[in-house]
């Protein structure tokens, strides 16, 4: 491919985008690390690589279609992948775990202020609703510049903490396989290989239309390809260190809500109230194309019946976020539709063949 159908900016946006969107309430507060790889210790590193080898292959697979096909609306990738039947059930499936996960982030946000800094959980939940309703407003363009930018900084935060966790704490890294069976923690499977395949199967929901959308944009598939690659290297390596922090401090993050914070709080209580705003902003940069996502989906972006659509989808995910305790959401909602998640990976392999033997 020739080297001037790629523009560097556009990759690191692209992948900026990619990791952000994936960060959210579960990833930031290390809630969704916890329950999907920490708690299964050792194990839980194996479960680690094998979202890394999804992860490319899904993030991949959805961009460079998005940007080969321009589809008319992104949702179309399901029929693509799945054909007509079983494509319209994922496409409507998706909005409604889309719109779930949105609200498990007002939950999150609720949660993070909460915890750090003692006000209701009512706060953080509706500045998140009312920051992410405002940004979807302006459109889809905003919205990749906007958490193209935030997302690697967020990463970069959470693994300079997670290693300052690993080495304030070495030995509880070494005793961790040992420690955690006795603790009564959270998982999301009996099985961490079923937790990692869960764990894509959820991520693959969200990302689907959004990356068709964003491959779109791509000026040739190389740089499509290279943002994806480069999101799935940045996030997974990020998932990895902060699963190495919460095991070398098990004990003491079992049963919090959220965990960073309290890893944030061993090394300084200033560098606590720095980070819960990062994970604030983290949740943001998921919710915002979350609520994107079922809006476009209803309504044209730029009228009046997507204002007025997103607004009450915003205020309906605070009222609900705001009831349930943010842990039961990560471990209900995000396991719960990570199995159907799967079923969309298996889909995704089999059209992918044929489509190569075709070609062959």
């Amino acid at each position: 491919m020739d080297v001037q159908n790629v523009s560097m900016n556009k990759v690191i946006m692209f992948a900026g985008a990619f990791i952000a969107f994936l960060i959210g309430s579960g990833f930031a507060t290390g809630q969704e690390v916890l329950q999907y790889f920490a708690s299964y210790g050792y194990m839980g590193i194996l479960g680690i690589i094998v979202i890394f080898v999804l992860f490319l292959y899904v993030g991949v697979s959805f961009i460079t279609v998005g940007q080969k096909e321009h589809f008319e609306k992104s949702n179309e990738i399901y029929t693509y992948y799945c054909g007509k039947v079983i494509g319209k059930f994922f496409d409507y499936f998706s909005i409604v775990f889309i719109y779930m996960s949105f609200i498990v982030m007002i939950a999150g946000a609720g949660a993070t202020i909460n915890q750090q800094y003692g006000l209701p959980v009512s706060v953080g939940g509706i500045l998140i609703a009312v920051l992410a309703g405002g940004t979807v407003v302006f459109g889809l363009g905003k919205i990749v510049d906007v958490i193209g930018k935030i997302g690697p900084v967020i990463v970069i935060l959470s693994i300079l903490l997670g290693l300052s966790a690993i080495f304030m704490n070495p030995g509880g890294l070494s005793r961790a396989n040992e420690v955690i069976p006795s603790l009564k923690l959270m998982k999301a499977s009996s099985n961490w290989l079923f937790a990692a395949g869960s764990y894509v199967g959820f991520c693959m929901l969200w990302l689907a239309s959004f990356m068709a959308a964003m491959g779109a944009t791509a000026q040739s598939k190389k740089e499509a390809s290279l943002g994806a690659i480069l999101g799935a290297v940045a996030f997974s390596a990020a998932v990895l260190i902060v699963a190495l922090g919460l095991m070398a401090n098990i004990e003491q993050v079992a049963g919090t809500m959220i965990p960073s914070l309290i890893l944030a709080g061993n090394i300084h209580p200033t560098i606590a109230i720095v980070f819960s705003l990062t994970v604030v902003a983290g949740i943001y940069t998921t919710a915002v194309p979350l609520l994107w996502t079922v809006s476009s989906r209803i309504a044209d972006e730029k009228t009046q019946k997507f204002v007025i659509l997103t607004v009450v989808l915003a205020v309906i995910g605070t009222f609900i976020g705001l009831r349930v305790p943010f842990d039961r959401l990560v471990n209900i909602i995000y396991v719960i539709n990570g199995y159907v998640g799967i079923l969309l990976l298996v889909l995704m392999i089999i059209k992918d063949v044929s489509t190569r033997k075709q070609k062959n």
